[in-house]
Protein backbone atom coordinates (compact mmCIF):
# COMPACT_ATOMS: atom_id res chain seq x y z
CA UNK A 1 0.00 0.00 0.00
CA UNK A 2 2.47 2.48 1.18
CA UNK A 3 4.59 1.22 -2.37
CA UNK A 4 1.53 2.53 -4.23
CA UNK A 5 1.27 6.21 -2.63
CA UNK A 6 4.95 6.75 -3.22
CA UNK A 7 4.25 5.60 -7.09
CA UNK A 8 1.72 8.00 -7.50
CA UNK A 9 3.16 10.98 -5.34
CA UNK A 10 6.23 10.18 -8.26
CA UNK A 11 4.00 10.55 -10.88
CA UNK A 12 2.47 13.64 -10.17
CA UNK A 13 5.52 15.11 -8.70
CA UNK A 14 6.85 14.08 -12.49
CA UNK A 15 3.19 15.40 -14.27
CA UNK A 16 3.69 18.82 -12.57
CA UNK A 17 7.65 19.07 -14.01
CA UNK A 18 6.70 17.91 -17.37
CA UNK A 19 3.99 20.48 -17.40
CA UNK A 20 6.44 23.76 -15.84
CA UNK A 21 8.84 22.17 -18.50
CA UNK A 22 5.85 22.75 -21.11
CA UNK A 23 5.17 25.98 -19.79
CA UNK A 24 8.81 27.41 -19.92
CA UNK A 25 9.21 25.58 -23.66
CA UNK A 26 5.99 27.78 -24.45
CA UNK A 27 7.13 31.24 -22.66
CA UNK A 28 10.86 30.67 -24.67
CA UNK A 29 8.94 30.13 -27.98
CA UNK A 30 10.57 32.41 -30.40
CA UNK A 31 9.03 35.57 -31.56
CA UNK A 32 7.16 35.54 -35.26
CA UNK A 33 9.19 38.73 -36.79
CA UNK A 34 6.88 39.91 -39.39
CA UNK A 35 8.52 42.67 -42.09
CA UNK A 36 6.01 45.63 -42.19
CA UNK A 37 5.79 48.02 -45.13
CA UNK A 38 4.70 50.89 -45.64
CA UNK A 39 4.93 54.07 -48.39
CA UNK A 40 6.13 56.45 -45.49
CA UNK A 41 7.31 58.78 -47.87
CA UNK A 42 6.39 60.25 -51.71
CA UNK A 43 2.42 61.28 -52.29
CA UNK A 44 1.17 58.39 -50.21
CA UNK A 45 2.73 59.25 -47.19
CA UNK A 46 -0.59 60.14 -44.89
CA UNK A 47 -1.94 57.00 -46.04
CA UNK A 48 0.82 54.92 -45.19
CA UNK A 49 1.17 56.02 -42.06
CA UNK A 50 -2.56 55.02 -41.77
CA UNK A 51 -1.94 51.72 -43.08
CA UNK A 52 0.43 51.10 -40.11
CA UNK A 53 -2.32 52.23 -37.55
CA UNK A 54 -4.64 49.79 -39.31
CA UNK A 55 -1.47 46.91 -39.50
CA UNK A 56 -0.46 47.58 -35.37
CA UNK A 57 -4.75 47.94 -34.56
CA UNK A 58 -4.79 43.78 -35.57
CA UNK A 59 -2.13 43.09 -33.47
CA UNK A 60 -2.85 44.92 -30.51
CA UNK A 61 -6.20 43.14 -30.84
CA UNK A 62 -4.31 40.16 -30.15
CA UNK A 63 -2.52 42.10 -27.06
CA UNK A 64 0.77 41.37 -29.22
CA UNK A 65 0.65 37.39 -29.16
CA UNK A 66 -0.42 34.10 -31.02
CA UNK A 67 -0.58 30.92 -30.26
CA UNK A 68 1.85 31.62 -27.55
CA UNK A 69 4.38 33.23 -29.37
CA UNK A 70 5.28 37.03 -29.72
CA UNK A 71 4.85 39.32 -32.31
CA UNK A 72 7.70 41.26 -33.47
CA UNK A 73 6.94 43.93 -36.42
CA UNK A 74 9.70 44.83 -38.25
CA UNK A 75 9.15 48.38 -39.76
CA UNK A 76 10.53 49.52 -43.24
CA UNK A 77 9.47 52.83 -45.84
CA UNK A 78 9.21 53.02 -49.42
CA UNK A 79 7.99 55.71 -51.49
CA UNK A 80 5.73 54.24 -54.32
CA UNK A 81 8.46 52.99 -55.92
CA UNK A 82 8.83 49.67 -57.23
CA UNK A 83 12.55 49.87 -56.88
CA UNK A 84 12.79 50.88 -53.30
CA UNK A 85 10.08 48.59 -52.10
CA UNK A 86 12.09 45.79 -53.28
CA UNK A 87 15.55 46.96 -52.01
CA UNK A 88 13.22 47.83 -48.56
CA UNK A 89 11.93 44.33 -48.48
CA UNK A 90 14.91 42.44 -49.07
CA UNK A 91 16.49 44.23 -46.31
CA UNK A 92 13.60 42.84 -43.65
CA UNK A 93 13.62 39.33 -45.11
CA UNK A 94 17.66 38.78 -45.98
CA UNK A 95 19.27 41.15 -43.79
CA UNK A 96 16.52 41.37 -40.82
CA UNK A 97 15.40 37.67 -41.26
CA UNK A 98 12.15 38.20 -40.61
CA UNK A 99 9.67 34.80 -41.20
CA UNK A 100 6.37 36.78 -42.67
CA UNK A 101 6.36 39.88 -44.96
CA UNK A 102 3.25 41.97 -44.78
CA UNK A 103 3.38 44.85 -47.52
CA UNK A 104 3.72 46.93 -49.80
CA UNK A 105 0.92 50.02 -50.18
CA UNK A 106 0.87 51.22 -53.93
CA UNK A 107 -0.15 49.31 -57.30
CA UNK A 108 3.40 49.28 -58.79
CA UNK A 109 5.14 47.86 -55.92
CA UNK A 110 2.64 45.24 -55.09
CA UNK A 111 3.56 43.64 -58.39
CA UNK A 112 7.44 44.21 -58.12
CA UNK A 113 7.32 42.87 -54.27
CA UNK A 114 5.23 39.83 -56.02
CA UNK A 115 8.00 39.27 -58.49
CA UNK A 116 10.61 39.50 -55.78
CA UNK A 117 8.66 36.82 -53.36
CA UNK A 118 9.32 34.12 -55.91
CA UNK A 119 12.95 34.28 -55.38
CA UNK A 120 12.11 33.34 -51.59
CA UNK A 121 10.49 30.43 -51.54
CA UNK A 122 10.48 29.82 -47.70
CA UNK A 123 8.91 33.19 -46.53
CA UNK A 124 5.22 33.85 -47.18
CA UNK A 125 4.29 36.94 -48.51
CA UNK A 126 1.19 38.76 -47.58
CA UNK A 127 -0.19 41.98 -48.70
CA UNK A 128 -0.53 45.40 -47.66
CA UNK A 129 -2.63 47.65 -49.62
CA UNK A 130 -1.77 47.65 -53.14
CA UNK A 131 -4.20 47.01 -55.95
CA UNK A 132 -3.16 46.41 -59.29
CA UNK A 133 -4.82 43.72 -61.08
CA UNK A 134 -1.81 41.97 -62.65
CA UNK A 135 -0.24 41.69 -58.91
CA UNK A 136 -2.18 38.43 -58.39
CA UNK A 137 -3.77 37.90 -61.95
CA UNK A 138 -0.68 37.68 -63.95
CA UNK A 139 2.02 35.31 -63.45
CA UNK A 140 1.15 34.80 -59.68
CA UNK A 141 3.07 33.66 -57.07
CA UNK A 142 2.58 30.81 -55.06
CA UNK A 143 3.89 32.52 -51.65
CA UNK A 144 2.30 35.83 -52.10
CA UNK A 145 -1.34 36.33 -50.88
CA UNK A 146 -4.06 39.24 -50.80
CA UNK A 147 -6.92 39.68 -48.93
CA UNK A 148 -8.39 42.84 -50.25
CA UNK A 149 -9.97 43.09 -53.13
CA UNK A 150 -8.22 44.98 -56.01
CA UNK A 151 -8.62 48.65 -57.43
CA UNK A 152 -10.82 47.28 -60.22
CA UNK A 153 -12.65 45.28 -57.47
CA UNK A 154 -13.13 48.16 -55.69
CA UNK A 155 -14.85 50.03 -58.69
CA UNK A 156 -17.84 47.49 -60.01
CA UNK A 157 -21.03 49.15 -59.45
CA UNK A 158 -19.80 53.25 -60.25
CA UNK A 159 -19.87 53.15 -63.90
CA UNK A 160 -23.83 52.44 -63.93
CA UNK A 161 -24.02 55.05 -60.59
CA UNK A 162 -22.54 57.38 -62.69
CA UNK A 163 -24.91 56.86 -65.66
CA UNK A 164 -27.84 57.26 -62.92
CA UNK A 165 -26.68 60.55 -62.13
CA UNK A 166 -27.10 61.61 -65.95
CA UNK A 167 -22.64 61.50 -66.50
CA UNK A 168 -22.93 60.12 -70.70
CA UNK A 169 -19.45 61.41 -71.42
CA UNK A 170 -16.35 62.01 -68.55
CA UNK A 171 -12.77 62.73 -69.06
CA UNK A 172 -9.99 60.52 -66.93
CA UNK A 173 -7.49 61.88 -65.13
CA UNK A 174 -5.33 59.50 -63.37
CA UNK A 175 -1.95 58.43 -62.38
CA UNK A 176 0.58 56.56 -64.82
CA UNK A 177 0.95 53.44 -63.12
CA UNK A 178 -0.88 49.97 -62.49
CA UNK A 179 -3.32 50.58 -59.71
CA UNK A 180 -4.84 53.30 -61.34
CA UNK A 181 -5.11 51.69 -64.29
CA UNK A 182 -7.06 48.91 -62.50
CA UNK A 183 -8.77 51.57 -61.09
CA UNK A 184 -10.35 53.05 -64.75
CA UNK A 185 -10.41 49.53 -66.08
CA UNK A 186 -13.13 48.46 -63.38
CA UNK A 187 -15.06 51.76 -64.32
CA UNK A 188 -15.11 51.47 -67.38
CA UNK A 189 -15.73 48.01 -68.17
CA UNK A 190 -19.74 48.38 -66.64
CA UNK A 191 -19.67 52.65 -67.68
CA UNK A 192 -18.86 52.00 -71.91
CA UNK A 193 -20.56 48.31 -72.02
CA UNK A 194 -23.81 50.70 -70.88
CA UNK A 195 -23.31 53.37 -73.20
CA UNK A 196 -21.48 55.84 -71.40
CA UNK A 197 -18.72 57.89 -73.62
CA UNK A 198 -14.98 58.46 -72.66
CA UNK A 199 -13.22 61.09 -75.11
CA UNK A 200 -10.14 61.65 -73.06
CA UNK A 201 -7.94 60.10 -70.68
CA UNK A 202 -5.12 62.28 -69.21
CA UNK A 203 -2.67 59.89 -67.63
CA UNK A 204 -0.52 62.18 -65.15
CA UNK A 205 2.60 61.10 -63.58
CA UNK A 206 2.97 59.80 -60.05
CA UNK A 207 4.32 62.75 -57.56
CA UNK A 208 3.45 65.23 -60.08
CA UNK A 209 2.80 69.16 -58.55
CA UNK A 210 1.21 70.82 -62.05
CA UNK A 211 -2.04 70.09 -63.42
CA UNK A 212 -2.45 72.94 -65.68
CA UNK A 213 -2.01 71.63 -69.21
CA UNK A 214 -4.37 68.49 -67.97
CA UNK A 215 -6.90 71.19 -66.64
CA UNK A 216 -7.12 73.25 -70.08
CA UNK A 217 -7.67 70.00 -72.20
CA UNK A 218 -11.19 69.13 -69.59
CA UNK A 219 -14.08 69.05 -72.94
CA UNK A 220 -16.69 71.39 -72.29
CA UNK A 221 -18.77 68.74 -72.97
CA UNK A 222 -18.47 66.40 -70.43
CA UNK A 223 -20.72 65.83 -67.74
CA UNK A 224 -18.06 64.89 -65.41
CA UNK A 225 -14.47 64.00 -64.34
CA UNK A 226 -13.18 60.50 -63.23
CA UNK A 227 -10.39 61.28 -60.80
CA UNK A 228 -8.44 58.29 -59.88
CA UNK A 229 -5.01 60.43 -57.97
CA UNK A 230 -4.53 59.78 -54.32
CA UNK A 231 -2.10 61.75 -51.53
CA UNK A 232 -0.51 64.93 -52.25
CA UNK A 233 -1.68 64.32 -55.80
CA UNK A 234 -5.36 64.30 -55.45
CA UNK A 235 -4.68 67.45 -53.35
CA UNK A 236 -3.05 69.29 -55.83
CA UNK A 237 -5.02 68.59 -58.48
CA UNK A 238 -8.18 69.81 -55.98
CA UNK A 239 -6.85 73.44 -55.33
CA UNK A 240 -5.00 73.92 -58.98
CA UNK A 241 -8.63 73.32 -60.22
CA UNK A 242 -10.32 75.14 -58.09
CA UNK A 243 -7.83 77.89 -58.60
CA UNK A 244 -8.89 77.76 -62.26
CA UNK A 245 -12.64 78.07 -61.93
CA UNK A 246 -13.42 74.48 -62.92
CA UNK A 247 -16.50 73.08 -61.75
CA UNK A 248 -17.43 69.87 -63.24
CA UNK A 249 -18.74 66.98 -60.86
CA UNK A 250 -16.54 64.47 -60.01
CA UNK A 251 -16.23 60.87 -59.83
CA UNK A 252 -13.79 59.70 -57.59
CA UNK A 253 -11.33 56.78 -57.55
CA UNK A 254 -10.95 54.92 -54.01
CA UNK A 255 -7.55 56.36 -52.85
CA UNK A 256 -9.30 60.28 -53.86
CA UNK A 257 -12.50 59.97 -51.37
CA UNK A 258 -10.51 58.22 -48.28
CA UNK A 259 -10.34 59.55 -45.73
CA UNK A 260 -6.29 61.22 -46.00
CA UNK A 261 -7.69 63.26 -49.04
CA UNK A 262 -11.39 64.20 -47.29
CA UNK A 263 -9.35 65.59 -44.23
CA UNK A 264 -6.62 67.62 -46.24
CA UNK A 265 -7.29 71.57 -45.29
CA UNK A 266 -8.46 73.86 -48.78
CA UNK A 267 -11.31 75.35 -50.44
CA UNK A 268 -11.64 72.83 -53.18
CA UNK A 269 -11.92 70.19 -50.58
CA UNK A 270 -16.03 71.28 -50.12
CA UNK A 271 -16.30 70.85 -53.69
CA UNK A 272 -15.65 66.89 -52.99
CA UNK A 273 -19.17 66.99 -51.31
CA UNK A 274 -21.35 65.15 -54.09
CA UNK A 275 -18.56 62.51 -55.45
CA UNK A 276 -19.78 58.85 -55.89
CA UNK A 277 -17.28 56.82 -55.98
CA UNK A 278 -16.18 52.95 -55.57
CA UNK A 279 -14.04 51.65 -52.55
CA UNK A 280 -14.12 48.22 -50.16
CA UNK A 281 -14.30 50.99 -47.48
CA UNK A 282 -17.97 53.03 -46.45
CA UNK A 283 -17.17 55.40 -43.25
CA UNK A 284 -21.25 55.26 -42.19
CA UNK A 285 -21.55 51.88 -42.94
CA UNK A 286 -23.96 50.78 -40.28
CA UNK A 287 -22.82 46.99 -39.69
CA UNK A 288 -22.09 46.44 -35.82
CA UNK A 289 -18.83 45.22 -36.52
CA UNK A 290 -17.78 48.12 -39.34
CA UNK A 291 -18.67 50.63 -35.79
CA UNK A 292 -17.03 48.63 -33.51
CA UNK A 293 -14.12 48.33 -35.43
CA UNK A 294 -14.09 52.39 -35.76
CA UNK A 295 -14.35 52.58 -31.89
CA UNK A 296 -11.37 50.60 -31.87
CA UNK A 297 -9.40 52.57 -33.79
CA UNK A 298 -10.53 55.71 -32.71
CA UNK A 299 -9.38 54.36 -29.20
CA UNK A 300 -6.12 52.92 -30.05
CA UNK A 301 -5.10 55.97 -32.19
CA UNK A 302 -6.58 59.38 -30.99
CA UNK A 303 -4.31 60.84 -33.44
CA UNK A 304 -5.97 59.15 -36.62
CA UNK A 305 -8.57 60.61 -38.80
CA UNK A 306 -12.36 60.78 -38.05
CA UNK A 307 -12.70 57.63 -39.61
CA UNK A 308 -9.99 54.92 -40.91
CA UNK A 309 -8.94 55.47 -44.24
CA UNK A 310 -8.97 53.32 -46.54
CA UNK A 311 -5.10 52.59 -45.88
CA UNK A 312 -5.79 51.50 -42.39
CA UNK A 313 -8.97 49.09 -43.28
CA UNK A 314 -6.92 47.45 -46.03
CA UNK A 315 -3.57 46.96 -43.95
CA UNK A 316 -5.89 45.60 -41.18
CA UNK A 317 -7.42 43.35 -43.39
CA UNK A 318 -3.83 41.65 -44.50
CA UNK A 319 -2.21 41.78 -40.85
CA UNK A 320 -5.55 40.61 -39.39
CA UNK A 321 -4.84 37.43 -42.21
CA UNK A 322 -1.62 37.15 -41.32
CA UNK A 323 -2.16 36.42 -37.65
CA UNK A 324 -6.00 34.59 -38.13
CA UNK A 325 -3.41 31.97 -39.81
CA UNK A 326 -0.34 31.86 -37.24
CA UNK A 327 -3.91 30.85 -34.86
CA UNK A 328 -4.56 28.22 -37.15
CA UNK A 329 -1.45 26.32 -37.07
CA UNK A 330 -0.73 26.96 -33.49
CA UNK A 331 2.29 29.24 -34.61
CA UNK A 332 3.81 26.24 -36.57
CA UNK A 333 5.94 27.80 -39.21
CA UNK A 334 8.27 24.47 -40.29
CA UNK A 335 8.67 22.78 -43.21
CA UNK A 336 9.13 25.61 -45.56
CA UNK A 337 5.71 27.42 -44.22
CA UNK A 338 3.72 24.98 -46.10
CA UNK A 339 0.99 24.18 -43.01
CA UNK A 340 1.17 28.00 -43.02
CA UNK A 341 0.34 28.17 -46.17
CA UNK A 342 -2.64 26.04 -46.77
CA UNK A 343 -4.51 27.49 -43.80
CA UNK A 344 -4.16 30.83 -45.33
CA UNK A 345 -5.16 29.25 -48.67
CA UNK A 346 -8.56 27.78 -47.07
CA UNK A 347 -8.88 30.95 -44.55
CA UNK A 348 -12.49 32.37 -44.62
CA UNK A 349 -11.16 35.88 -43.07
CA UNK A 350 -13.93 37.93 -40.62
CA UNK A 351 -13.63 41.79 -41.30
CA UNK A 352 -15.37 44.92 -40.14
CA UNK A 353 -17.62 44.92 -43.78
CA UNK A 354 -17.79 41.09 -44.42
CA UNK A 355 -16.28 37.91 -45.05
CA UNK A 356 -12.96 37.72 -47.69
CA UNK A 357 -11.92 34.45 -48.98
CA UNK A 358 -9.35 33.72 -51.43
CA UNK A 359 -9.22 32.56 -55.73
CA UNK A 360 -7.13 30.09 -56.91
CA UNK A 361 -4.52 32.99 -57.39
CA UNK A 362 -4.56 33.69 -53.32
CA UNK A 363 -6.81 36.95 -54.47
CA UNK A 364 -9.65 37.78 -52.50
CA UNK A 365 -13.15 38.01 -53.07
CA UNK A 366 -15.07 40.69 -50.68
CA UNK A 367 -17.44 43.43 -50.60
CA UNK A 368 -17.55 46.82 -52.86
CA UNK A 369 -19.09 49.88 -51.68
CA UNK A 370 -20.93 52.91 -53.96
CA UNK A 371 -20.47 56.16 -51.92
CA UNK A 372 -21.34 59.67 -52.09
CA UNK A 373 -19.58 62.36 -49.93
CA UNK A 374 -21.78 64.25 -47.45
CA UNK A 375 -20.63 66.56 -45.13
CA UNK A 376 -21.86 66.07 -41.22
CA UNK A 377 -23.02 69.19 -38.90
CA UNK A 378 -19.57 69.42 -37.78
CA UNK A 379 -18.49 69.82 -41.13
CA UNK A 380 -16.76 66.84 -41.37
CA UNK A 381 -16.63 65.01 -44.94
CA UNK A 382 -17.31 60.86 -44.82
CA UNK A 383 -18.51 58.73 -47.65
CA UNK A 384 -22.28 57.82 -47.17
CA UNK A 385 -23.31 54.17 -48.94
CA UNK A 386 -25.24 53.66 -52.06
CA UNK A 387 -25.19 50.34 -52.46
CA UNK A 388 -23.12 47.39 -51.15
CA UNK A 389 -22.15 44.49 -53.68
CA UNK A 390 -20.77 41.31 -52.29
CA UNK A 391 -18.44 38.66 -53.11
CA UNK A 392 -16.53 40.50 -56.40
CA UNK A 393 -14.34 38.39 -57.93
CA UNK A 394 -11.11 39.87 -59.79
CA UNK A 395 -12.90 39.53 -63.02
CA UNK A 396 -15.56 41.59 -62.12
CA UNK A 397 -18.23 38.95 -62.84
CA UNK A 398 -17.15 38.42 -66.11
CA UNK A 399 -16.09 35.11 -67.81
CA UNK A 400 -12.24 35.04 -68.58
CA UNK A 401 -12.26 35.27 -71.64
CA UNK A 402 -14.39 38.29 -71.64
CA UNK A 403 -12.25 39.86 -69.18
CA UNK A 404 -9.39 42.06 -70.12
CA UNK A 405 -6.77 43.65 -67.69
CA UNK A 406 -6.61 47.40 -67.33
CA UNK A 407 -3.96 49.43 -69.28
CA UNK A 408 -3.53 52.74 -70.77
CA UNK A 409 -5.54 51.78 -73.89
CA UNK A 410 -7.85 48.78 -72.09
CA UNK A 411 -10.93 49.88 -72.22
CA UNK A 412 -11.74 51.71 -74.80
CA UNK A 413 -15.03 53.65 -75.42
CA UNK A 414 -14.30 57.47 -77.24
Amino acid sequence: MESRKWTFVRALVAAVVLAAAGGAALAQAPPVKIGLLATLEGPFAAGGQDGIRGAELAVRQRNGVVAGRKIEIIKASSDAKPDVAVNATRKLVEQDKVDIMVGPLSGSEGIAVKEYSKTQPNITFINGSSGAQATTLVNPSPNFFRFNTDGGQWMVGLGKAALDKGYKRVMVIAEDYAFPYSQVQGFMAEYCRLGGKVPVKAWVPLGGKDYSSVIARIPKDVDALAVVLGGADAVNFLNQYEQAGGDKPLIGGSITVSQDILNYRGKRRDSLVGTIAGAPIADAYDAPEWKAFVADYKKNFPDGYPSPSLFALVYYFNMKATLDGLEAVKGDLSDGQKKYREALTKLVLKTPVGDVKLDQNRQAIGTTFITEVVKDAQGNLYNKVLRKIDNVNQTLGLSPAEFKIGSRDEPNCP
